[in-house]
């Protein structure tokens, strides 16, 4: 273990201390009347209004892994970095509409999942099942990278041993996590998300006018990125992107639009808001985030300018990239602010973490515990479900840190970000129409899911010394159907996720003709047209927390 850097570690404990009373507390915040109810313990009481929304829904998607991976990314790989911010600037405008209507369908059937809605639209427990589980299974390793991201700031502050004495601060950390989400739920990381965006603020604000000044300027840092990109033979991009990565850069940026409000996770924070007008006010102010990713981003310019050295990890012995933030704050800055600094990176897992875990908790409550193992559950059984199988979630996230490579659970997030865009279909196309046969949404998803993960698996990283599952980008002259290559000796890369969802909805649509030609039985809708404009205010909006 290295030396503790006790500044820095007061700050960050009595930060930590400070979410931790508020998480608890959090159980008395807005209460209803109960919350033995997933629309309560799950959902928050489907009544948080704009800011809370805000705050939520920003704690969610930007996470404490994305404060830290993203500026590693530039720092190691130059231009591709930045896709997160085109992706983030288009997602708002995509899904303004398809949210709106996903929140008042739900709202007005009682909803709490995404697969809850395709149960419902189509009537087929095996398509509702497919997308509860591609949703929990895209989850799980989305929560671990938390805990990369948390991991982090602990090695920066000295605890960076192998083992389990170095993993012991972040077990302490998620059994705190754990027992303030079993019993405030979904309110306690929307009280808690007030601090870590406050604070994220903050320090990337101070950051961008700091260290540019004290580096010499944004025409020294990007100068300095430029000479290191350069002179490494290996670099594809620099600052700026090549031309073969160019078609990548665009359809990773347009897939993980695409997928971001697929992710349960994003979805809870959607239908915990109180109505459309919420909805519509958020979609419009979210975008300010996207500000704040780009400036972030370009620590990992400053970083390199700055000389930055990556700490080794205790554990594997290997540099840890995901250092890089940290260790750049630990050097420019004095301990004090350091110390803020990783306290709002560390709130910043727990908030996303808490969320994920509810999230994939509703999901197996409602479409697997109580669609096959108790269908009479009540909702107070419902709700104990599902307090136990966030428990569990969050463990098993940890057990990934403990018992895995953590290099493995970026490898799982890269397979659980196509994987998750394969629910599209079933979910956002379905809000809008029904064209689409069951049979043909089942047939689109098994496709896209088989041809993605084969893609994945094929795809080497010789930097890393990996033969499969090294990346998302797929040379075209790889793309290969049935043994046709349309693009011979091409170079140029594309983003896997929007190659297997473009197999997703061409098997969907050959299948869904073929059924109608044959008139197979498409299942029965529940919903009916004005489902999906319903609002807050309507005359006999079924009841929160109704039976």
């Amino acid at each position: 273990m290295n030396e503790l850097q006790w500044p820095e570690l007061i700050i960050f404990g009595a930060l930590f201390l400070l979410v931790t009373v508020l998480g608890f507390a959090a159980s008395r915040w807005r209460a209803g009347r109960t919350l033995e109810h997933l629309d309560e313990w799950g959902l928050g009481g489907r009544r948080f209004g704009s800011w809370i929304t805000w705050f939520l829904i920003g704690g969610d998607l930007y996470t404490a892994y994305t404060f830290v991976a993203v500026p590693a990314l530039l720092f190691g790989a130059g231009a591709m970095g930045f896709f997160a911010m085109p992706y983030t600037v288009i997602a708002y405008p995509l899904v303004f509409l398809p949210l709106l209507r996903l929140w008042s369908v739900s709202r007005s059937r009682g909803y709490v999942t995404p697969a809850d809605f395709v149960r419902g639209r189509y009537g087929s427990r095996l398509l509702a099942t497919l997308v509860a589980l591609t949703g929990i299974v895209a989850t799980m390793p989305y929560i671990a990278l938390q805990l990369v991201g948390l991991e982090s700031v602990l090695r920066t502050m000295g605890f960076n041993a192998g083992g389990f004495l170095g993993h012991l601060p972040l077990l302490i950390a998620f059994v705190i996590l754990a027992i303030y989400t079993y019993q405030s739920g979904l309110r306690a990381p929307a009280l808690i998300a007030f601090v870590k965006d406050v604070l994220i603020y903050v320090v990337i604000l101070v950051a961008v006018l700091y260290l540019p000044a004290k580096l010499g300027g944004w025409d020294t840092i990007f100068s300095a990125a430029e000479e290191k990109f350069s002179s490494t033979e290996s670099a594809k991009d620099g600052v700026l992107l090549s031309g073969n990565n160019q078609l990548q850069y665009a359809t990773l940026a347009l897939g993980s639009a695409l997928a971001l409000f697929l992710y349960p996770h994003a979805a809870t924070g959607v239908l915990a808001s109180r109505g459309r007008n919420v909805l519509k006010r958020n979609m419009s102010a979210l975008p300010a985030y996207s500000v704040l990713l780009g400036l972030l981003a370009l620590l990992g310019f400053a970083a390199i300018a700055a000389g930055t050295e990556a700490l080794t990890n205790a554990a594997t012995g290997e540099p840890d990239t995901n250092t890089i933030v940290p260790k750049l704050f630990d050097d420019m800055f004095p301990a004090w602010f350091a110390g803020i600094a990783f306290s709002a990176i560390g709130i910043g897992a727990l908030v996303p973490a808490a969320i994920m875990s509810i999230a994939a908790a509703n999901l197996w409550t409602r479409n697997v515990y109580k669609e096959f193992l108790h269908r009479d559950a009540t909702p107070a059984q419902e709700a104990r479900q599902a307090k136990l199988a966030s428990l569990v979630v969050k463990f098993g996230a940890v057990a990934f840190i403990l018992f895995i490579d953590p290099q493995f659970s970026i490898d799982l997030q890269l397979i659980g970000g196509v994987m998750i865009l394969q629910t599209l279909p079933a979910v956002a196309i379905a809000l809008y129409t029904r064209w689409f046969h069951v049979w043909g949404l089942v047939a689109g998803w098994l496709a896209g899911m088989t041809w993605g993960l084969l893609l994945l698996y094929g795809i080497p990283n010789p930097a890393a010394g990996k033969e499969h599952f090294g990346g998302s980008a797929l040379p075209l002259a790889e793309l290969n159907l049935f043994g046709w290559q349309p693009f011979p000796g091409s170079e140029t890369q594309i983003y896997v996720g929007i190659v297997a969802l473009v197999a997703n909805l061409a098997v969907a649509a050959v299948v869904t003709v073929v059924a109608r030609r044959f008139h197979v039985f498409n299942g029965i809708d529940s919903t009916e047209p004005g489902d999906y404009h319903v609002d807050e205010d309507d005359k006999d909006l079924r009841p929160v927390a109704a039976s």
